[in-house]
């Protein structure tokens, strides 16, 4: 069942990507894969309901909230059920391309040990390899095809009270790269339907 849900969401996603029409010179060019950067963490705190990992770590469960909680850590969790479609759907439009989700919240732990985990928000990670850090217009594209791709995924496997970001690197080396992020309602307000260096620009601040 799992193995089914998996390539019918994989396909959704691929469909959602193909969505927009971009020339085929649009794709950003390509370059050797490099290390990974760290993810920056976020301050930001809203009220929802209490989750945390099931027994078996693959899959985030919802658990009634409770007012004992002693004390709070920013925390980040893995999201599987979204993590391998989204990325082989970013890879079918770059294979050296690597994405990921994580769920942004807080660890509330108990006077036992235990904690749960309280989701915020939904975030999106992408990292291309490229050559040309002033290629805008390819960057452009490249974030209309991926915010297909997430504004394509079901609503009940985006945790998290309200929308995340989708934090792009543009990589040529270790030490050069464009790292920027895109506000997901941001996107929806004012975005959706530009492409190329329009919407690059629009979410691009040159340092």
């Amino acid at each position: 069942m799992h193995r089914f849900f998996r390539s019918l969401l994989f396909w959704t996603l691929i469909l959602c990507a193909c969505s927009t029409s971009l020339p085929a010179t649009d794709a950003a060019p390509l370059a050797p894969a490099m290390t990974t950067p760290r993810i920056p963490k976020i301050i930001e705190t809203l009220q929802t309901p209490h989750i945390d990992q099931s027994p078996n770590g693959n899959e985030i469960i919802i658990a009634p909230p409770s007012e004992n909680c002693g004390g709070y850590q920013w925390a980040y969790k893995d999201m599987p059920e979204i993590n391998e479609p989204f990325n082989e759907a970013i890879k079918i439009i770059n294979p050296d391309a690597k994405a990921w989700a994580t769920a942004f919240g807080e660890d509330c732990f108990y006077a036992d040990g235990h904690a749960d985990f309280i989701a915020m928000e939904t975030d999106f990670y992408v990292h291309l390899p490229v050559d040309d850090l002033s290629a805008y217009e390819s960057f452009g594209n490249w974030i209309a095809q991926t915010l297909n791709i997430v504004n394509g995924l079901p609503v009940d496997l985006i945790v998290g009270p309200k929308p995340g970001f989708v934090e792009f690197w543009f990589i040529k080396s270790e030490g050069e790269h464009i790292a920027m992020r895109v506000p997901i309602q941001k996107y929806r307000d004012e975005a959706t339907g530009k492409n190329g260096e329009e919407l690059f620009r629009l979410f691009y601040t040159n340092p």
